[in-house]
């Protein structure tokens, strides 16, 4: 833990960031108080358990909703549960392949819409169509993602049959999902053979790659595709910073250190893109010290920070509880004239409410467009979350209307701390809204949502509730994890009838029948 005294740390005048005070309405120091389908085998659960008699809504029972929201919950009163699990898993249109890439979440849902896209391409080539290249390359990355890795090498060699099918575009999207499976030796191979396919092997062709071994959390790999390859394809700015950035993710400052020792050496000067790099490793690790220290290198080498690496170090800073030096970040970004972006304003807001600095949180939230920042997801989303976190539910409930107001569509971060906190205080008929609201939105459930929804209600005492979406999650082919059963048994016990009991018995079979099939496919 850190002392009072390693708290207090700030950044030395030395280093050009000292506090400067420009005309902004000034943040609080004061904390504020925050309070305030069915399966055909299995009987609904809702009809086993007993049914509870009607009480007036106020505060403490389920159907309580703040008078002030009481209308717009009203327009999206939730009449048949059912449906929304019905339509939130859907049918999709298998025409629209990017919309059936965002939609596959798994490997097995993967393959069967491969099959399918691929009957259909098949069928338009018995009919004489012409399939683009742009359709080839959908689903050459769709069959990558299903790891279906030898029918997407065949399709590739159609493609090189039809002739000037193969571009770049193709060879990357096999050569990211190779890598992402870790099929590193692979991906390495796809790029020493793309001159095969008339594809010239340059430096950004050796970018695609690195690119894609350093996502896959390989910077090992791609030093050594640097070291074999260097000498044949001289390496550009981009080529040492996707290496800068590895070694910087994992904290190998040291190899961080010689690589930016060897661009200097081939001619090649750091750009903020570089030093922000090594300033996010620095400050992950708390050294503000030598943060301090490479921003006046910047300094004195005319390279100004950019609002990532304000972004980087303030947010470091908010994170160690230095809450004032990461307001004095944000007042010498704005003397330098970098304009702060709505990552950066997320940032703020984020560890403001992490420091129970609400009102500041607030205040900042409602500057942003005044600074001439439209307020985008993410922004509303860590706004949201904040204020879910510290029980704000009129607050929290006001954003997402604000967001319908603003045509900011949300998504699941939008949801999942508001879902969180209605079972938490027990909000039945404003979770039951919250549903309706994302089936209105398109946004799916999913397994997390699920898990998220059993979780809260067991906590919460809502056993019968969480019952029921287990059944929901279970029946529509999720697999739950082994902590969300053990919590449901325990709650179970004692708390439901003998039938109930063992239906739930029953589910909780066949959601382990998953876990095995999931893990042991092939005995399946």
């Amino acid at each position: 833990m850190l002392s009072k005294s390693q708290r207090l740390i700030c950044i030395p005048k030395a280093h050009n960031f000292a506090i400067h005070i420009l005309p902004f309405k000034p943040l609080c120091t004061t904390t504020e108080s925050t309070e305030v389908a069915e399966s055909p085998k299995l009987p609904s659960l809702s009809q086993l358990f007993n049914p509870k008699a009607k009480t007036p809504a106020t505060e403490d029972s389920d159907d309580f909703v703040i008078p002030s929201l009481a209308n717009w919950v009203e327009t999206h009163k939730l009449n048949d549960q059912n449906e929304v699990f019905e339509r939130f898993l859907g049918s999709t249109d298998d025409s629209d392949l990017d919309e059936i890439s965002s939609i596959l979440q798994n490997r097995d849902i993967t393959m069967i819409g491969s099959r399918r896209l691929g009957f259909s391409t098949g069928q338009k080539r018995k009919q004489g169509m012409r399939i683009s290249p742009e359709l080839y390359n959908s689903m050459v990355d769709i069959l990558g993602k299903a790891k279906n890795f030898q029918i997407m090498w065949d399709l590739v060699e159609e493609m090189e049959q039809l002739g000037g099918y193969v571009s770049m575009v193709t060879m990357a999207r096999v050569i990211r999902r190779l890598a992402g499976a870790g099929m590193y030796k692979e991906a390495i191979e796809a790029f020493q053979g793309i001159d095969r396919y008339g594809i010239s092997k340059d430096v950004s062709a050796l970018n695609i790659l690195l690119e894609a071994l350093v996502k896959a959390n390989r910077v090992e790999h791609a030093h050594e595709v640097v070291s074999q390859f260097q000498k044949l394809i001289p390496l550009n700015l981009k080529s040492y910073n996707i290496l800068l950035y590895g070694w910087c993710k994992f904290r190998k400052l040291d190899n961080a250190k010689k690589t930016m020792e060897d661009m200097e050496k081939n001619g090649i000067c750091p750009d903020v893109v570089s030093y922000t790099s090594l300033i996010k490793a620095y400050s992950g690790d708390k050294d503000f010290r030598k943060v301090g220290e490479i921003l006046a290198e910047m300094h004195e080498k005319g390279c100004k920070p950019n609002t990532v690496t304000y972004t980087v170090v303030m947010h470091a800073l908010g994170k160690a509880k230095q809450i004032n030096e990461a307001l004095e970040v944000y007042e010498k970004m704005k003397k330098n004239g970098c304009v702060p972006d709505a990552s950066f304003y997320g940032s703020l807001i984020f560890i403001l409410g992490r420091a129970g600095r609400l009102k500041d949180a607030r205040d900042v939230f409602e500057d942003v467009t005044k600074q001439g920042v439209p307020r985008d997801l993410l922004i509303y989303n860590t706004m949201i979350s904040c204020l879910c976190e510290h029980s704000q539910e009129e607050a929290a409930l006001k954003l997402l209307k604000q967001m319908e107001e603003d045509s900011c569509k949300p998504d699941l971060k939008t949801y999942a701390p508001l879902l969180k906190m209605c079972c938490r205080k027990k909000r039945m008929t404003v979770l039951n809204f919250l549903l309706k609201h994302m089936l209105k939105n398109d946004v799916s459930i999913e397994v997390g949502t699920y898990s998220l929804l059993v979780h809260g209600l067991c906590k919460s005492g809502k056993v019968e509730e969480a019952c029921s979406f287990f059944e929901e999650m279970v029946s529509k082919g999720f697999v739950p994890k082994d902590s969300t059963i053990k919590m449901l048994k325990e709650r179970v016990d004692g708390k439901s009838t003998v039938e109930a009991k063992g239906t739930i018995e029953k589910l909780m079979l066949q959601a382990k029948e998953q876990i095995r099939t999931k893990v042991y496919p092939s005995e399946s």
